[in-house]
């Protein structure tokens, strides 16, 4: 049995990302969090519990934000991967992308391998693949393009890329191998085995938890996405791209290509693979498998809807977590700032306002007994007490922090998790 155990935080309010400008906070434009928590270890079946109440994870830091009290409320969003319409549009950003690995540059009326008729139904994952040279059959690809998945780790290559990403595409020039294990590299989840009824095929992974996805061209990584791989979904947690970088000893036309990234979409691309990977893992007997979920979709930034394009897709009620089509949201969304799918009539346009030192609800004594703090750790074993028998419990500060986690987790899941309370 994996101990899921973590350090609670209280609810605090953040600048917003999305629609305050560099370095402002203020009470009208603010991100909320209604808790956090420092995960020293998490199974995989307590996390994906967690990712179904609006958690995320940045590194071992987890939070939940607090859709009521933010400015752009963060809604939690998954696909649907095993009913994934694969549009025509996202057909040509697969077919452009393998032309060029099997053809090069210019090949746009190359044919494509095992290339069916209009009429004949498409299979993503096979199309996906083509390109790998592990699926290549009788080709001679013009490069070499592979794709691997590994347990995330840190590497210089990686944390170049990385480097390269943050500068160009974010303007970030602060950036140091600690940061990037902080942020990509170190994860709270414990790997446990995929219940496969038999071997899967080599491509696929045979554990859950938390990966790198390398994406090599000619020998050279271009790509990586970070992922978790959860009992129920794959989990996209972050995706970056070479997008200048220049080897000069590349051929002429890998060079043009490393100039003129976008004209790929990789990203698009990397959300399609796992798309494709969490229905393969489904296929191979793992019925739970089959969503995607894409963090969270921000419809009131423009360029965060993006994620809509993806179908079918469904975003969690943000009280309830009940699941409801994306296209019954959008009008609730469009009307109001706050939306609640399950009860429409409670969606609001209020303009937002945090206050830190609202005290959270408190459980009766009966649920207070199931959860449980590290009273100490003696010879590597864990000893717990229940919540309102710890001396930390009359600590008002570190009570309502362990009370605003208890409220964001949930009652049950919150009995499935040891608090650590650091003083």
């Amino acid at each position: 049995m994996v101990l899921s155990i973590g350090t609670p935080s209280g609810s605090r309010s953040t600048t917003c990302g999305y629609c305050s400008p560099p370095g402002q906070r203020s009470t009208t434009k603010s991100a909320a969090h209604a808790a956090g928590f420092l995960a020293h270890q998490l199974s995989c079946q307590v996390y994906q519990k967690m990712v179904d109440r609006g958690w995320r994870r940045s590194g071992i830091w987890c939070y939940k934000p607090d859709l009521r009290h933010s400015c752009c409320p963060h809604y939690t969003i998954k696909l649907d991967a095993s009913n994934f319409k694969v549009s025509k549009s996202k057909r040509k950003i697969i077919n452009r992308w393998t032309r060029f690995i099997l053809h090069g540059k210019q090949s746009e009326s190359k044919p494509l391998p095992n290339q069916k008729s209009k009429d004949a139904s498409f299979s993503l994952s096979t199309a996906i693949r083509a390109a790998e040279v592990a699926f290549t059959v009788n080709e001679s690809p013009a490069h070499r393009f592979e794709v691997t998945l590994e347990p995330s780790s840190y590497s210089k290559e990686k944390f170049e890329l990385y480097c390269t990403y943050q500068r160009d595409i974010h303007h970030d020039l602060e950036n140091t191998p600690s940061g990037f294990k902080t942020f990509l590299v170190n994860s709270p989840l414990s790997r446990a085995p995929i219940p496969y009824p038999s071997p899967p095929p080599s491509h696929l992974p045979v554990n859950y938890g938390s990966y790198h996805q390398l994406y090599r061209c000619d020998d050279k990584l271009i790509a990586l996405g970070v992922i978790d791989i959860l009992p129920n979904c794959v989990s996209s947690v972050y995706f970056m791209y070479d997008s200048v970088r220049v080897c000069p000893h590349s051929s002429p036309d890998l060079m043009a290509f490393r100039k003129e990234w976008e004209e790929f979409s990789l990203g698009k691309l990397s959300a399609l693979r796992e798309v494709s990977l969490a229905s393969e893992i489904q296929e191979s007997g793992v019925p739970e498998m089959g969503w995607l979920y894409m963090g969270f979709y921000i419809h009131s930034c423009p360029k965060m809807r993006y994620k809509g394009d993806y179908s079918p897709s469904y975003l969690a009620d943000p009280e309830t977590y009940d699941w409801h089509p994306l296209e019954i949201c959008v009008p609730l969304l469009e009307e109001y700032r706050y939306a609640r799918f399950s009860e429409p009539l409670k969606s609001t346009n209020e303009t937002p306002s945090f206050v830190e030192d609202e005290d959270p609800p408190q459980p009766d004594d009966d649920l207070l007994s199931q959860i449980h703090l590290v009273r100490d750790i003696v010879d590597n074993k864990i000893h717990v007490i229940p919540a309102n028998l710890s001396p930390y419990w009359m600590i008002d500060e570190l009570r309502c922090e362990i009370l605003e986690c208890v409220e964001a987790l949930g009652q049950e899941l919150s009995k499935e998790i040891i608090f650590h309370v650091d003083e």
